[in-house]
C-alpha cells in the first residue's frame, strides 16, 4: 500500500511540474512560418504558466554567433574555479588579432592591454569574433566548452570551430551547432541560476542585457521591459534567442538554415520573419498592452 501511494504521490508531482504545450500559440508560430523560403526552427517556454510552443525545434542549426552564449558559460567556469578574474588586465598581441578592419579588437596595437571584462562586452554586445575566438581560447578551447553543454545535457549544443575531432560538423555547420529547444533551455538555464552559480547566472544575465545589435527580435518589445538577447548571422543562417522579463515572462529561439535570402538588408526575409514572431509573442503574452514598435530603421 505505502508502494501504491508513493507512485500515486509521485504521478501527482509530475502531472504537476509536466510541460504542456500551448497548441494555441503553436499553431500561430506554424501558421507564421509557413512560406519561409528556408528551414527554420521555433521554441518558446512560457515561464508562468510552464507551457511550451515547439516548431522543428530539435532540428540542428548553425549558431553563427550564439555559439558565444556557450563560450561565456565555458569563461564564467574559469573565473568561478579561479583560473582567470573578471576585471583582470589581458594583453593584447598580434597573435589573436582577427579580421583587421572588421573587428573592433583589430583596431588594437600591439602590446596594447585591455580588461577581460571588455573582451566579454564586445563579445556578449557587440560580437566582435576577435574577442570571441580569444574567449574561446582562454576558456579552454572548444574541446573544454563542450564538455560543460554535455554537463548540462546539452546533446547537440557544440563549438565546432578550432576544435580537434568537429572538423565535418564544422563544414556542415560552421563556428557551432545548437537546437532551439537547447538554445532556449540555456537562456533559462541562465535566468534560473543554474549555470555555476546565482552570482556567475546573475553576471551573465545583465552582461546580455546590453546588447547592441537591437534591430530585430529586441526591436518588438518595448525598451522599458528588461531583455536579454544573443543574436547570429552568417549569409544562409539568421538566428536569435531571447529572455522578455515582462508581464509575462518568457523565452524564445528562432533559427533559420539554408535561407534563400542571404542579403544584409533590414528587409531580410529570415530578419522579417524573426520580428514577426517576436510581435506575435509579444502580442500573446501581453495582449493588454498598447504599446507598438516605434521600429525607424528600414
Amino acid at each position: 500500500m505505502k508502494k501504491l501511494f508513493a507512485f500515486i504521490f509521485l504521478l501527482g508531482s509530475v502531472s504537476v511540474t509536466a510541460q504542456k504545450t500551448d497548441t494555441h500559440l503553436q499553431n500561430d508560430i506554424a501558421n507564421l512560418l509557413q512560406g519561409f523560403n528556408g528551414e527554420v526552427g521555433v521554441y518558446v517556454y512560457d515561464l508562468s504558466k510552464n507551457k511550451i510552443a515547439a516548431v522543428n525545434a530539435d532540428t540542428i542549426f548553425p549558431t553563427a554567433s550564439m555559439v558565444k552564449v556557450p563560450i561565456f558559460i565555458g569563461l564564467m567556469h574559469k573565473i568561478h574555479d579561479g583560473e582567470l578574474t573578471y576585471h583582470q588586465n589581458m594583453l593584447f598581441t598580434d597573435s589573436v588579432r582577427y579580421a583587421e578592419g572588421q573587428e573592433i579588437l583589430a583596431s588594437f596595437k600591439d602590446s596594447q592591454m585591455i580588461p577581460l571584462n571588455n573582451l566579454v562586452m564586445l563579445m556578449m554586445s557587440m560580437s566582435d569574433n576577435g574577442a570571441s575566438l580569444w574567449l574561446q581560447g582562454l576558456s579552454g578551447g572548444g574541446a573544454q566548452i563542450n564538455k560543460y553543454m554535455d554537463s548540462l545535457d546539452m546533446k547537440y549544443t557544440r563549438v565546432n570551430s578550432r576544435t580537434p575531432g568537429r572538423k565535418e560538423n564544422y563544414n556542415q555547420y560552421g563556428w557551432g551547432q545548437t537546437t532551439p529547444r537547447e538554445m532556449a533551455t540555456l537562456m533559462k538555464l541562465i535566468v534560473e541560476n543554474k549555470i555555476i552559480d546565482k552570482q556567475i547566472s546573475e553576471r551573465m544575465l545583465r552582461m546580455m542585457s546590453r546588447q547592441f545589435w537591437d534591430e530585430d527580435a529586441i526591436s518588438e518589445i518595448p525598451p522599458y521591459i528588461f531583455v536579454a538577447d544573443k543574436s547570429g548571422a552568417v549569409d544562409q543562417t539568421r538566428d536569435e534567442v531571447l529572455y522578455v522579463n515582462g508581464p509575462h515572462p518568457y523565452i524564445f529561439c528562432i533559427c533559420t538554415k539554408n535561407n534563400k535570402d542571404s542579403s544584409w538588408e533590414h528587409n531580410n526575409e529570415a530578419w522579417v520573419l524573426t520580428r514577426k514572431l517576436s510581435a506575435l509573442l509579444w502580442k500573446h503574452f501581453n495582449p493588454k498592452s498598447k504599446w507598438t514598435s516605434g521600429e525607424f530603421l528600414k
